[in-house]
């Protein structure tokens, strides 16, 4: 038998040399001898699985055995049961399955190890780059993630800072081409200004504003008609007996203080102040809000501060004023490229404007000097307007001009000494001025004093006396707070209360004394030289040019602005909302004609029965220019009616209203120079008061 016919087909497949590196064809059985083989190949398995306690080179976690792998196992299995043939050939067909069953071939035991170690090596540096590959990726999404999280940060932040200074939605906005303009309110107080200013020909830009808003022919002040309580009473809706601040100066018994309007340490604190001012109401609903130098706005009212508060400077000339309001209309708006929540633009700008009122208690309502301070208020309007044109805003922001209360003017011969009427010894606190309240040492005393008083008063028909809790006139709103003094001395417009310490009326009569302030106010808010203005301009005023309303008193503006800037008010005593509802134009024939009011006039020392009326009157006649508008009365005071209903009247020829207004100015130049001549050696001991 040839050799190649010795062997069996799988015995020909193990040895044949041309056939050493062909699979073995598997068996369906394992003889026992073969479990030896089998088991000693489980164990090897299981070292290369787990090495050391760790995951082997061929774990789960390391290597997985292919299909080709089992495959040779399977060969490998099936050859060692075809040695059940026996003898020497199954042995070495072991050894020989053997080594085919680690992959090693006719390789020897160190090439084996050597190929081991470096495929194990292979396989660490493989997952040491996995590694480092995973690492790069996470720290990569962690990178990304960051930005987009800071981005949307960066984007709720924006969102939040916007949404704090909007207080409308931009479709209630309004462009003028270069930006968005929420609901937006300028309030301009011309602190004295008195409501027939306006007929004196000397306001062009005021009564342009008039021709074009809504307006009544005045404004009612609240009592006492002086500056603080009346400011106060515009910017919260409330009578003063209501917010607290009864007068320029007063007496708390509570607190056992004095409130004083023109110490800080004692009028800016925030108990001092009730109420919620209009700053207020608009900075608790995120409408943005400036202050500037209006009365009460230092006080951190309520603990809510307005955007802006600018303090009060009475010395600003007034084209600051304008640059300051319109460089607060200049700041980027809530959705402008610009927009800064720390520097928001307002949609309420309320500024105070002092001049008036300082030159009217300095000179007189009817003096020269106030004639040209009016001007200059006239002026600063003319140049908020025109910065407002240059902005295309006229027809988007809204402008309001009011006043606070009028001025009448004061004469020695109007002045009653306190001395007269009451023993100062019995009396512990005054409060106000012109008008006098007074709180006695011994409230014990109040009946008798008061009766005293009547008694005393009773042959003059220019002063009225009350007692808070009885008699005060309920139309004053004037009675329900302790702050206001028990009991009170009223004079008629015109008149004042002094004490000897401030001017000896005796004294100053026989040395023709001119009595300080030359103007004064606190009187009667009803009576006609108490009379203040509003005049209103812009989108929340959709009314026909030259609108007339009736006549209201200033409770009623803190309504009107909140409505004008979107803000809901807080509870007040007004009721008058927007829209205004017009009766009518100033140019109708039912119009009451502009009238100027009966002023009196200084009359002291030489001059006495030569009034500066009478000068002036001798004047135009004596240059054939009588006016046809004046009439002289008995005590020679003027009493103007223009006969035409128009807001602005016309005015004179321009020759005829020059030469006239310079032949009154050169009367009152000469009045004042006589009287200075004549007492020339007697100083002057009275006192100036501004701001009253």
């Amino acid at each position: 038998m040839a050799e190649s016919d010795a062997f069996s087909g799988d015995d020909r497949t193990l040895y044949d040399p041309t056939s050493e590196d062909e699979d073995g064809r598997p068996s369906a059985e394992v003889a026992p001898a073969d479990h030896d083989i089998l088991e000693s190949e489980d164990e090897r398995e299981r070292l290369l699985m787990e090495q050391d306690g760790r995951p082997g080179l061929f774990s789960k976690k390391g290597v997985k055995i292919g299909k080709r792998e089992r495959e040779r196992k399977t060969a490998a299995s099936a050859g060692a049961r075809k040695q059940r043939k026996g003898g020497h050939d199954e042995e070495e067909s072991s050894a020989l399955m053997y080594e085919m069953e680690e992959g090693i071939g006719a390789s020897s035991a160190s090439v084996s190890r050597h190929s081991s170690e470096s495929d194990e090596q292979r396989l660490i540096a493989t997952t040491a780059k996995r590694k480092a590959h995973r690492t790069r990726l996470w720290r990569r999404i962690a990178i990304y993630s960051s930005i987009v999280v800071l981005f949307v940060v960066l984007l709720a932040a924006a969102y939040r800072a916007s949404t704090s200074t909007r207080s409308q939605p931009v479709q209630n906005m309004i462009s003028n081409g270069t930006s968005l303009f929420a609901p937006t309110t300028i309030l301009i107080s011309l602190d004295g200004f008195r409501a027939d200013f306006l007929y004196r020909g000397i306001t062009p830009t005021l009564n342009e504003f008039i021709a074009g808003g809504i307006s009544p022919k005045y404004m009612l002040p609240s009592f006492p008609s002086v500056t603080f309580p009346n400011h106060y009473t515009m910017a919260t809706g409330l009578y003063p007996e209501a917010h607290g601040i009864v007068g320029n100066s007063f007496y708390d018994p509570a607190l056992e203080k004095d409130f004083y309007y023109t110490d800080a340490g004692r009028s800016l604190q925030s108990f001092w102040w009730g109420g919620e001012p209009i700053w207020a109401s608009a900075a608790r609903q995120k409408v943005p809000a400036a202050v500037h130098m209006w009365p009460g706005s230092e006080a951190h009212i309520g603990d809510i501060q307005p955007a802006y508060v600018d303090r009060f400077n009475g010395s600003e000339v007034l084209p600051l004023k304008v640059n300051r309001i319109l460089e607060l209309i200049d700041l980027p708006g809530p959705v402008d490229a610009f927009a800064n929540a720390d520097q928001p633009r307002p949609q309420l700008i309320a500024a105070y404007v002092p001049n008036v009122d300082g030159d009217g208690h300095k000179y007189g309502p009817n003096s020269t000097e106030i004639r040209q301070t009016i001007i200059d208020a006239d002026t600063m309007l003319a140049g908020i307007l025109h910065g407002l044109e240059e902005r295309n805003l006229t027809q988007i922001v809204n402008v309001v001009v009011v006043s606070d209360h009028g001025m009448a003017t004061t004469d020695v011969s109007r002045l009653v000494q306190l001395e007269d009427l009451v023993d100062p010894n019995e009396i512990s606190h005054i409060d106000g001025w012109p008008l006098y309240g007074l709180r006695l040492k011994k409230p014990e005393n109040l009946e008798r004093v008061h009766k005293q008083l009547i008694n005393k008063t009773k042959d003059n028909p220019n002063f009225d006396v009350y007692l808070r809790d009885e008699d005060m006139p309920e139309r004053y709103h004037f009675s329900k707070n302790e702050r206001i003094a028990p009991l009170w001395i009223v004079p008629k417009t015109g008149w004042a209360i002094v004490d000897k310490t401030e001017f000896d009326i005796e004294q100053g009569k026989k040395n023709g004394d001119v009595y300080h302030p030359r103007g004064l106010h606190g009187y009667d808010y009803e009576h006609p030289l108490m009379r203040a203005i509003f005049v209103a301009r812009g989108p929340s005023f959709p009314h026909k040019p030259n609108s007339r309303v009736e006549p209201f008193q200033n409770i009623e503006l803190y309504n009107i602005i909140c409505d004008s800037i979107g803000v809901d008010p807080a509870p007040n005593n007004g009721t008058l909302r927007l829209p205004l509802k017009p009766i009518g134009l100033h140019t109708d024939p039912d119009n009451l004609p502009d009238e100027t009011p009966v002023d009196p006039v200084e009359s002291h020392g030489p001059l006495a029965t030569m009034t500066m009326s009478s000068l002036s009157s001798l004047a135009a006649v004596a240059s054939g220019l009588e006016d046809p508008l004046s009439s002289l009365q008995d005590d020679g005071v003027v009493t103007a009616t223009t006969p035409t209903s128009s807001a602005a009247p016309p005015a004179p020829s321009a020759t005829k209203q020059s030469l006239w207004e310079w032949l009154a100015h050169k009367a009152d130049q000469v009045e004042e120079w006589v009287d200075g001549f004549v007492h020339k050696h007697v100083p002057d001991e009275g006192s100036e008061e501004d701001g009253e």
